[in-house]
């Protein structure tokens, strides 16, 4: 079997074990698997304003997704992404509301406010790596908390003490009056196109570009890589700088289109942690990514629809997601299996 059928095969074996899963969980449980899945179906496709806000949902999980595969794709592991996300989104919505400036302008700097917050976001922990081998998981994963609680103290400073900022200009939100009436109102916003071109960007980034070559030698061998006369500190920080980038964008789309706010948080989004099963997912390829968001945006904004619909716990709703992602972590495994199958056939024959 070849890498390229066997890049094809797992994910969607993956995804099928995982519904056959989930149907039996709902069966036991005492609940229709038909009309389980018949709701979530509804829940996605349903509608012209169900299959907006379903590529609304996919939207932050295709740059979250981005962000995580582009650090493992340089032999980094970026838990940070949630709260690289927190950041970005606070830094565009404070630009959105800070200053009334020509669309043009504004739009475009509103978004890369949140781009620079996530890059200098992913700029610490790389930077700890790259200088004093401290392991970017760790650090990676107290930024979240700090990214969290910052933002929540800067909100109130901003707001006077209320627990959310205004709501910004319209000269800097991404909503499309066009895209609102193809969709009966849904909130999908132009953000979707940024995001499909950010993937382009990752992928010319690491299939035409020096840069990338390097990013992924050191990722897979940094003393070869240093042998070879890269400089491996600064790649290392170039990645996290890189993926923080993509994870400050996925904050944009909430602020500047999903809510046209920011407000303060309890607790953490989870877009984040779910774009490393969406990288997983993807194989850490940019078009698998696209893949992996498309199945995780549908499942998340779908599932909404299976407690009114088919009368499911949500806590069921969320086992049933949480085994897929189970099976679409252990990718890995079932391609072993299927290599193995493959070979034995070969075998056979």
């Amino acid at each position: 079997m070849s890498n390229r059928a066997t890049n094809l095969l797992v994910p969607i074996v993956s995804v099928v074990l995982g519904l056959i899963v989930g149907a039996i969980i709902m069966l036991v449980s005492g609940y229709s698997p038909i009309e389980g899945y018949a709701a979530l179906w509804n829940g996605i496709f349903g509608d012209l304003y169900t299959i907006g806000e379903t590529l609304r949902q996919i939207t932050p999980y295709l740059l979250a997704g981005l962000a995580v595969a582009f650090a493992f794709r340089s032999g980094l592991f970026n838990i940070g992404v949630e709260g690289q996300l927190i950041v970005g989104w606070f830094a565009a919505a404070y630009v959105g509301v800070a200053v009334e400036l020509p669309k043009i302008i504004h739009l475009p700097l509103a978004i890369l406010a949140a781009a620079v917050a996530g890059a200098l976001w992913g700029f610490v922990p790389g930077l700890l790596k790259a200088k004093f081998r401290v392991h970017e998981v760790i650090v990676t994963i107290m930024m979240n908390y700090i990214a969290l609680h910052v933002t929540n103290a800067l909100i109130r400073t901003v707001s006077e003490g209320g627990d959310r900022t205004e709501r910004i200009f319209a000269s800097a939100s991404l909503r499309s009056e066009f895209l609102e009436n193809l969709t009966e109102f849904s909130r999908l916003h132009l953000g979707l196109l940024l995001a499909l071109i950010m993937v382009a960007v990752m992928w010319f980034i690491l299939e035409k570009t020096t840069l990338g070559f390097e990013l992924k030698a050191v990722g897979f061998n940094q003393h070869a890589s240093e042998y070879a006369g890269m400089n491996v500190n600064k790649n290392i920080i170039m990645a996290m700088v890189i993926s923080g980038a993509f994870a400050g964008l996925a904050g944009a789309m909430e602020a500047l289109g999903t809510f046209e706010y920011v407000s303060s948080k309890g607790g953490f989004t989870g877009i984040g942690f779910d774009g490393i099963a969406v990288a997983l997912l993807g194989m850490n390829t940019p078009l698998g990514v696209v893949f992996g968001a498309t199945l995780f945006g549908s499942l998340k904004y779908g599932a909404l629809n299976m407690p009114n619909a088919a009368g499911i716990p949500i806590e069921i709703v969320e086992i049933v997601i949480a085994v897929i992602i189970f099976f679409v972590a252990s990718g890995y495994i079932i391609r072993l299996l299927l290599l193995r199958a493959a070979g034995k056939k070969k075998e056979a024959k």
